[in-house]
């Protein structure tokens, strides 16, 4: 038997492949967007993919699981709840996968969503291993909101997080201490809020310093477990609706991207670029209704979180390189489909202005400064006083509340954030007030 770890550090998202090794047949669960690494595995096993599980409908990817059942055949196993679109066989409490000395049990595990499983691997008859899904994280458990849009959401997250009370008490908890925990998430995660940055746990471990498996009363666990949790971006939605479809293929998906080595010409102001290169090279050039969301660790997160899923918008770069990666970034939560075109940025006219660091300093008071931290941080420690707060993934739909009678300064906590927020301030405000981005400078006020 051989179980394989994969890593998207982009999600925080962990994916597995399990091989029996006597009969070269291999079992995935919660693949990624791009299949390759899943088909180089296999290759390099000379085994089968017979078999793809989803642990739910995910919210924060795309899955191949539907390319990798039509590619290879491989059978889809999920919850009935999910009620998905493509076809797949009911995996729930008491169905079992048999591949070689490897069994592969279904736990019914509610709470981060109605549709959500764990799967319990036993080898030899001994359970070794559970793959928790988003109901078990290392460190914290999934949050029970991420899909529910309705204006009953808060009802909906209490029942679920009356759900998830049970599911660890009566079915995890349960499991032998030596048991192997296989999450879907690790730190960075927007499912949950204090992970740790371990890949793997144990029950035993977990139960000692995982805080949702300390005693306390139902009441307790929920009142923590739907407090203080990040914010929702806008694609969480959209992305459940294209895992329960199933998606198309990566790579054709990718390739109907159109690029183009210069601007196109019939760019309107009605629909945004989204430019990826560097803050400094985007401040010295870049095109009118441009947001700044660099290539960093947090691409996908807060082009998800700005560009809303009913929207298209054109994706610049640097160069073609960057340009081709970009676009495969943007697939791994679906966003492929929204991109209008895609063009490498040669010159372009509209620059920012650089903020007078000295000045700034001696007068706060004739700025207006905006926080675009999330509210956790600027409840933890405020950095100016008369700052006006609201957080990135609320900018778009806030910007009327910016007052325009004063220069614009805006700052998070390292620069990243206040790019992209700059950038989307000064497209949308339409004010002739200046609008500056601290940049990484804030951390001189820390």
């Amino acid at each position: 038997m051989k179980i394989k770890q994969f890593e998207d550090r982009y999600l925080s998202h962990y994916s597995y492949a399990i091989l029996s090794e006597c009969e070269k047949k291999i079992v995935l669960i919660d693949p990624s967007r791009n299949p390759e690494q899943y088909y180089e595995f296999a290759r390099e096993e000379q085994a089968q993919i017979t078999g793809v599980i989803e642990t739910h409908s995910h919210a924060d990817f795309v899955s191949s699981h539907l390319e990798i059942h039509q590619a290879t055949g491989a059978q889809i196993y999920a919850s009935k709840h999910m009620q998905p679109v493509f076809p797949f066989t009911p995996f729930d409490d008491g169905d079992i996968i048999e591949i070689g000395h490897i069994k592969l049990k279904s736990l019914n595990t509610p709470g981060h969503s109605n549709d959500s499983i764990s799967i319990v691997l036993e080898h030899n008859g001994t359970d070794k291993a559970v793959f928790t899904g988003d109901t078990l994280f290392i460190g914290d458990i999934g949050r029970p909101d991420l899909r529910e849009t309705q204006q009953n959401a808060a009802a909906l997250r209490e029942e679920l997080a009356e759900k998830m009370y049970y599911s660890l008490r009566d079915k995890l908890m349960t499991l032998h201490e030596e048991v192997t925990v296989y999450p879907a998430h690790g730190a960075g995660t927007l499912c949950g809020k204090s992970l740790s940055s371990s890949k793997s746990s144990t029950i035993g471990n977990e139960k000692i310093g995982n805080w949702a498996l300390q005693p306390m009363t139902p009441g307790q666990f929920i009142s923590e477990l739907t407090s203080n949790q990040p914010f929702i971006p806008a694609y969480f939605p959209f992305d459940v609706q294209t895992n329960i479809k199933g998606a198309p293929s990566f790579e054709e998906s990718v390739s109907h991207v159109r690029i183009s080595e210069t601007q196109p010409d019939e760019i309107t102001r009605e629909t945004w670029i989204v430019d990826t290169r560097a803050e400094d090279t985007f401040k010295q050039g870049h095109l009118p209704h441009s947001v700044n969301i660099m290539e960093g660790e947090k691409f996908e997160t807060w082009l998800g979180t700005i560009i809303r899923p009913d929207e298209s918008f054109y994706l610049a770069a640097g160069s073609s390189d960057q340009l081709v990666r970009m676009i495969r970034r943007s697939a791994s939560i679906g966003y492929e489909s929204l991109i209008k075109g895609a063009f490498v940025i040669n010159e372009a006219d509209e620059q920012n202005p650089v903020l007078d660091l000295d000045h700034f300093k001696a007068h706060k008071d004739d700025y207006t400064i905006i926080d675009v931290r999330n509210r956790s941080e600027v409840e933890e420690k405020k950095l100016f006083e008369n700052s006006i707060s609201i957080p990135l993934p609320d900018l778009r739909n806030r910007i009327n509340e910016i007052p325009t009678s004063k220069p614009i300064v805006i700052h998070c906590a390292g620069g990243y954030r206040s790019a992209a927020a700059s950038s989307l301030i000064a497209s949308e405000t339409g004010s002739p007030a200046p609008v500056y981005d601290l940049g990484e400078a804030v951390k001189q006020f820390t």
